[in-house]
């Protein structure tokens, strides 16, 4: 089983358009709604590849109504902790030409009873768990030590977890030595106060950040890929070109794709970011925010390209 933690969620809604251009009209194609969030994301494709997920997440308002609604029809089971204020609507809008704009709201205030709640939760969740999955932004309210306590506890409990957060949430999680991190470049550059440009400085980060506390360290970089840095060394993932129409949840996708691929007979830490990469690739070709299938995911992965570096 893998648990995934969402307590920042979103109804996700995904606007599409002619063309995305400055100070000039665009013209509507299509717009659709969404139960978003890191967490969910993930969640959505590991059951899709058939593995075994639960999905926690807090929820309020009629916004979490609706989010919720969306919920019961993906499929896998999910369980809500009930909040005060209204969840965050997040709007996505691409174009034709893969160009994206991303305007996130911030989320609902938490207060401390709220916060224990989800701790509780998470606790109930972790018997029969492999995994523990923690995603995405925290609200306000919410400690930056919060992910951390999750990861200690998932630590006695012999579950292994994988962290995706960003800012001081990060730094305080990494200090609890999670199973990995997982985070792109821009978050990579936050973390480590520095501009990174080249294949070295991805290479070098990725290590430095592994030597922070976390057994190993997945970098995404969009089209570059991802570098993954693992006790037995550094890895080079490289997928194909492609010409990408929406590269939103490409990442909760190579990232979900990475857990279940590592729970497979005879994984390896190669293989799995190679099937997490594939995922990601494949699903940046899709309009809106999709996720690729098992189907394209395979076809994909026979793509890419693993290098491990000396």
């Amino acid at each position: 089983m893998i648990v995934t933690l969402t307590i920042n969620p979103a109804l996700d809604r995904i606007i599409s358009v002619d063309r995305l251009a400055f100070e000039d009209r665009s013209y509507i194609n299509s717009s659709r709604e969404s139960a978003g969030g890191r967490g969910i994301n993930a969640s959505c494709v590991i059951h899709a590849f058939g593995g075994r997920t639960t999905a926690v997440l807090i929820s309020g308002g009629e916004s979490g109504q609706r989010l919720e609604s969306y919920l019961c029809s993906y499929g896998f089971p999910f369980r809500v902790v009930p909040v005060k204020n209204e969840i965050r609507t997040n709007l996505t809008v691409t174009d034709a030409h893969g160009l994206t704009v991303n305007l996130n709201e911030t989320g609902p205030t938490l207060d401390a009873e709220e916060v224990a709640l989800v701790e509780a939760a998470i606790r109930d969740t972790l018997a029969g768990a492999s995994w523990l999955l923690l995603c995405g932004s925290l609200p306000p309210g919410v400690p930056p030590s919060f992910y951390g306590k999750l990861i200690s506890r998932a630590r006695r409990k012999k579950v292994k977890t994988l962290l995706h957060a960003n800012g001081e949430a990060l730094r305080a999680g990494i200090e609890e030595r999670p199973t990995v991190v997982d985070l792109n470049q821009q978050e990579a550059e936050r973390l480590l106060g520095r501009t990174l440009l080249t294949r070295t400085h991805y290479l070098e980060a990725a290590a430095e950040i592994r030597t922070m506390g976390p057994e190993s360290v997945v970098l995404t970089l969009g089209s570059r890929g991802a570098v993954g840095a693992f006790g037995d060394g550094l890895l080079e993932v490289l997928p194909p070109r492609i010409d990408a129409v929406c590269p939103i949840g490409a990442g909760d996708a190579l990232v979900a794709a990475y857990i279940w691929a590592s729970l497979r007979p005879k994984a390896n830490a190669a293989e799995a970011l190679r099937w997490g990469v594939a995922a990601g690739t494949a699903s940046a070709k899709l309009p809106g925010m999709s996720f690729a299938s098992l189907e394209a995911t395979e076809e994909m992965y026979r793509k890419v390209e693993v290098r491990r570096v000396e």
